[in-house]
């Protein structure tokens, strides 16, 4: 999805990661945001000068069509692998429109007691936004049912290449031929 750049009003507190670190923070409600981007359902805006990333999920507060991220409870007190997954294919890259799965960045996902480890890389160790992804992943699983905690352990071993990613994000990305 995208969207022009334009200037909206928080109509209610809503929760934010600063750019680059990652870090929560809050946008109060009447505070004046710039959005500069949307892309795989998440907006990065603009307040008082500081750059900050909105969860899709939390775009009603921007007085924005708010995304649904719901999972079905299966009822048995586990945690899905399956539905990580789903959960890791809402989330996209900011530079290269592709969920973070498709573009080979997920190494490894670890259930223990419904506690979640993710072990992910980035697509280039000195990546900026690594901070956000992170944050990103950790928010988004976070909303599958019956997980405790999310813990993320980014890796570079072996190194992201472009043959990590699906034929179908090779083919979407213009790299497979």
């Amino acid at each position: 999805m995208s969207i022009e750049r334009r200037m909206v009003v928080a109509n209610e507190n809503c929760p934010a990661r600063m750019v680059p670190s990652g870090t929560p923070t809050t946008i109060s409600a009447g505070t004046f945001v710039t959005i500069n981007q949307a892309l795989g359902g998440n907006y990065t805006v603009t307040v008082n000068g500081n750059m900050m990333r909105v969860d899709g999920t939390d775009a009603a507060a921007l007085g924005l069509e708010a995304e649904s991220i719901t999972f079905a409870d299966p009822g048995d007190d586990q945690v899905h692998e399956d539905q990580i997954e789903q959960a890791l294919r809402t989330i996209f890259d900011p530079e290269i429109p592709i969920n973070l799965l498709d573009l080979g960045l997920i190494y490894g996902i670890d259930i223990n007691n419904n506690d979640v480890t993710i072990r992910m890389t980035l697509t280039a160790p000195t990546c900026g936004m690594g901070p956000v992804l992170v944050s990103d992943v950790k928010y988004r699983v976070a909303k599958v049912p019956n997980v405790t905690s999310v813990e993320v352990e980014l890796v570079f071993d072996p190194p992201w290449s472009r043959d990590m990613m699906t034929e179908e994000a090779q083919l979407e990305a213009g790299l497979f031929f």
